[in-house]
């Protein structure tokens, strides 16, 4: 798959999500298979970007490229400067940002609040296309609401604005998280435009990605939540395209080292204070579906050091493998 001039290893992208895809997680998403993986959303407003956060999510020390970055605003001569200042941080990719639905995104008239106002996303991506010298890509939704579904609009500005690649969630914003992503908005999209697109949305196993290929035609898929937890999602994935066949289920033996490593990068990016809080939310998440994993998430959410973090999972995981052992 190209965006642009630049040719990605695989079709399965890594979504960009706020507070998720910093770069310890996009990194272990590429080594477990990702082909690309976009940067958690940076403000345009200038403001901003002198915060520790902004500059955190402008550190791409050590990533593998395409290094992508999503910009976020309202403003076409601020996301165009926010696009060259990222440019000049290392971004070998922009994208927009017109999907988010989050209140405190869409109250600025930003994310996909931007859908409502056809011509002020033409001025966006027309400005921003022209201030850079390096691919842009667009992320969308469906629409609004149900009664105002427009991506097919948008779609079109955006080829004719020079857009190199389009990823669609298949929602609406008032749909949010809720009720199944539809597929067919992207399957018609795709069957009018000349530019790569990229369906997102419940994409949460290889038979999903499969099948959302096939019903929509993209040429490729984006995975977002389903990757929070389980980030050798990718492999599994490109595994099963490939092949045709599942890969064996993660081990518990391997599902540990892989989240103590992906623990170890959090406390050395974010500094043991912040990296501990950090990682509690992606514990719960590589934990959830493992039994007992509640009072584990409960203890782990009280731990006050990376040591006592390490020595709660170790415990964990030595008496899933000892139950394990013992049920064979």
């Amino acid at each position: 798959m190209h965006i642009g001039t630049i040719q990605l290893e695989n079709n399965l992208l890594l979504a960009p999500m706020a507070g998720v895809t910093d770069r310890p997680f996009r990194q272990l998403c590429r080594k477990l298979g990702a082909g690309m993986a976009v940067s958690e959303m940076v403000s345009a407003n200038s403001t901003l970007w002198g915060t520790k956060k902004t500059i955190k999510r402008l550190d791409f020390t050590g990533e593998p490229g395409p290094i992508s970055v999503q910009i976020l605003g309202a403003d076409p001569r601020m996301m165009a400067e926010a696009a060259r200042i990222n440019v000049g941080h290392g971004a070998q990719i922009i994208d927009i940002n017109m999907g988010c639905p989050a209140k405190k995104v869409c109250k600025v008239a930003a994310g996909s609040a931007l859908l409502q106002n056809e011509a002020l996303v033409a001025d966006i991506l027309k400005e921003v296309v022209e201030a850079v010298d390096v691919p842009v890509t667009l992320k969308i939704r469906t629409g609004w609401s149900r009664a105002e579904k427009n991506a097919l609009k948008i779609a079109r500005i955006a080829e004719d604005a020079g857009i190199q690649a389009l990823a669609i969630h298949g929602r609406t914003r008032e749909c949010g998280f809720s009720g199944q992503a539809e597929h067919q908005t992207i399957h018609e999209i795709k069957q009018q435009i000349g530019i790569p697109v990229i369906a997102n949305g419940d994409i949460n196993s290889p038979e999903t990605a499969q099948q959302v290929l096939n019903d929509t035609g993209a040429d490729g898929i984006m995975i977002g939540r389903a990757a929070q937890g389980r980030p050798w999602i990718f492999r599994e994935i490109a595994h099963y395209l490939n092949t045709g066949e599942k890969l064996a289920p993660a081990t518990p033996e391997w599902i540990r080292e892989t989240l103590k490593g992906h623990l170890q990068n959090l406390y050395a990016f974010y500094g043991e204070y912040l990296g501990i809080r950090v990682a509690r939310k992606h514990i719960a998440w590589y934990s959830k579906t493992l039994p007992g994993s509640a009072l584990f998430r409960n203890n782990v959410n009280n731990s006050n050091t990376a040591e006592e973090q390490l020595s709660m999972i170790d415990d964990f995981f030595d008496q899933l493998i000892i139950n394990k052992g013992m049920a064979a």
